[in-house]
């Protein structure tokens, strides 16, 4: 039987250095929505979301992962997803109430990244000034900024990338979507993609052997169609920012995509399309960089610096230091997508 726990990615915490540039950053060049402040953390929205916020940012040290919230289908949901947390190892507590949602329980995946899973969410009501005359809209559009439509995804760091895959499958219901290896290294997945519901992934997890548990590599926001993330690239350049990697096309997944880091130093993607599947028995798909899997047009490199997850850690993420039998590190098993055509 199908464990349909959770229904979507509600919102996720990110820790910024910078609180004030990250907070003028979000609102005035990615164009969202500050929904409340309260003390070191700021709660901000896109334009057609429905809940209080979809982006926690926090004052702190150094970029890293606050938390991941996660909504259930049902209340009933809810009270069944503690119950296989638990089973399953992960002990957590509950919180009372959170600004924008009610009752959530907390916990540690295996990997260490702290989580939250509740049902009940305060709505976002517009004011008169930012009410949409379409009915299903939560707002108007007001093209401010790079204006990205929801949030998509998070994608986090983990020691174990099979384990913590199946864990949250197995536990929580999540579909298994695609997985990459190494051409050089087959028997290593370096990046999984899974999902709560029809898009390639809400969650993602990359291989990290820095040893540091809760590391995050990035977090995504989407936009309808490709001519606005290529705007926003004109937006983003504009203001000052530098372009991490892409625009691009992504094969596992079929997103457009453009990544960039923002004052406080997390990296954040843009996503635009993508396919949707709604197959309840799909298989998991194996891929290698050189079919394309991280850039579809096999005519790019991706950067050293994309390896990077936070909070940063010293020396590579990646390969695993026993794959390497104490040998000097060939640079293609540190970044596997890192010659031309595989990036």
């Amino acid at each position: 039987m199908s464990k349909h726990l959770l229904a979507h990615l509600a919102h996720v915490e990110i820790i910024t250095p910078a609180l004030e540039d990250s907070l003028r950053f979000f609102t005035e060049v990615m164009g969202m929505e500050l929904s409340e402040r309260v003390g070191d953390s700021c709660y901000l929205r896109c334009w057609g979301e429905f809940y209080h916020h979809s982006l926690v940012l926090t004052a702190g040290e150094q970029p890293a992962l606050g938390h991941i919230g996660w909504r259930t289908w049902g209340p009933e949901e809810l009270e069944q997803a503690v119950k296989e947390i638990e089973a399953a190892g992960q002990q957590g507590q509950w919180i009372e109430r959170g600004p924008g949602h009610g009752p959530a329980y907390r916990f540690r995946g295996p990997g260490g990244h702290l989580n939250e899973v509740f049902w009940e969410v305060d709505r976002y009501s517009a004011p008169p000034e930012l009410r949409s005359t379409y009915p299903a809209r939560p707002q108007r559009f007001t093209g401010r900024g790079v204006a990205p439509r929801q949030i998509d995804h998070v994608t986090v760091a983990s020691l174990d990338v099979m384990r913590d895959t199946h864990w949250y499958c197995d536990t929580l219901g999540f579909r298994f979507m695609e997985y990459t290896v190494p051409d050089e290294m087959p028997d290593i997945v370096v990046f999984t993609q899974i999902t709560t519901n029809e898009k390639s992934h809400d969650l993602g997890f990359v291989a990290d052997f820095s040893g540091i548990p809760g590391r995050v590599n990035h977090v995504a926001f989407f936009l309808p169609e490709i001519k606005d993330l290529l705007r926003a690239t004109d937006i983003l350049l504009e203001a000052g920012l530098s372009m991490e990697y892409g625009p691009g096309q992504h094969g596992m997944g079929e997103q457009y995509y453009l990544y960039f880091r923002e004052p406080g130093g997390m990296r954040i993607e843009l996503n635009s399309g993508g396919y949707r599947n709604y197959i309840p028995d799909w298989e998991p798909v194996r891929w290698v960089p050189s079919q394309g899997s991280n850039t579809m047009y096999r005519n790019a490199a991706m950067p050293d610096s994309m390896t990077e997850s936070f909070p940063l850690a010293p020396g590579g993420s990646f390969p695993e230091p026993a794959a390497t039998g104490g040998t000097q590190i060939d640079p293609d098993l540190v970044n596997p997508f890192r010659r031309r055509g595989r990036g």
